[in-house]
């Protein structure tokens, strides 16, 4: 395409054959002229790309935005989401190793660390580098020491072998795109009776949550869920209805 610095040389060309016209050659020149222009035209639009660069689907599209955090952080949270409801059925106790995937600010991974005490260890795992400072900075608020940040991979959290007495995934679920292979992995890093368990929002139901209506797929039927359960070796051990929302608990 014609830049500015072509201008000139373009300019004294078309004088040339102006004068090689002479007077007369009026309507030829504008023949020629036209003509040029428009070989200009589709040389820029040959070299232009034909429209947006084609990129494939990156799995952070489905990831909850860092900066978003404050929306997890509801008043009422522990009213609807129960969460001394949620460890029990788990059987988080005292001195249990257990880890929070995908804890976004960590409103869970605080549960979960004064449940086991001193003697337990929370493992905070996420692919997001935002979300584990941000885990790193509540912990520290809080004067705890029995976190422990994460980084994973999409289909790997990365996590210890055969070390946890359970794992908590709450309200992550539907951003996990290879989610059996995923769901295998994280069996691989629990002890022999270890359990999973996986709170997500009721298809159709209103609430604190998504709505289905304007993001579809976010909410996953605990049926759904149950299938990848099955593909990955696990069963179900529990179910259990919570306000808004159902928790599945799975082990080998």
């Amino acid at each position: 395409m014609i830049g500015k610095a072509d201008l000139p040389a373009f300019a004294l060309a078309l004088q040339r054959v102006r004068r090689s016209l002479g007077g007369g050659g009026k309507v030829r020149l504008y023949v020629i002229v036209s003509i040029g222009i428009v070989a200009i035209v589709e040389a820029g639009l040959q070299a232009r790309p034909a429209g947006p660069q084609t990129v494939a689907p990156q799995r952070t599209g489905h990831l909850f935005p860092p900066e978003n955090l404050g929306l997890l952080e509801s008043p009422d949270r522990a009213a609807w989401q129960k969460p001394d409801q949620i460890m029990d059925a788990l059987g988080i106790a005292d001195g249990s190793k257990v880890a929070d995937i995908g804890p976004g600010a960590g409103w869970f991974t605080i549960q979960l660390a004064r449940r086991v005490g001193p003697n337990g260890v929370v493992y905070a795992e996420d692919i997001q580098r935002p979300m584990l400072e941000a885990i790193r900075r509540r912990v520290s608020r809080e004067g705890l020491r029995n976190v422990q940040p994460v980084l994973g991979t999409e289909t790997d959290p990365n996590l210890p072998i055969r070390v946890l007495d359970a794992a908590l995934m709450v309200d992550v679920y539907p951003e996990i795109d290879d989610r059996v292979t995923f769901l295998r992995n994280l069996a691989r890093a629990l002890k022999p009776n270890g359990r999973i368990g996986i709170v997500n929002y009721k298809p159709g139901q209103g609430g604190p949550g998504p709505s289905s209506d304007k993001n579809e797929g976010v909410r996953v039927d605990s049926a759904a869920v149950e299938a990848d359960a099955r593909a990955a070796g696990l069963g179900v051990l529990a179910r259990e209805t919570l306000p808004f929302q159902y928790l599945i608990v799975l082990g080998r």
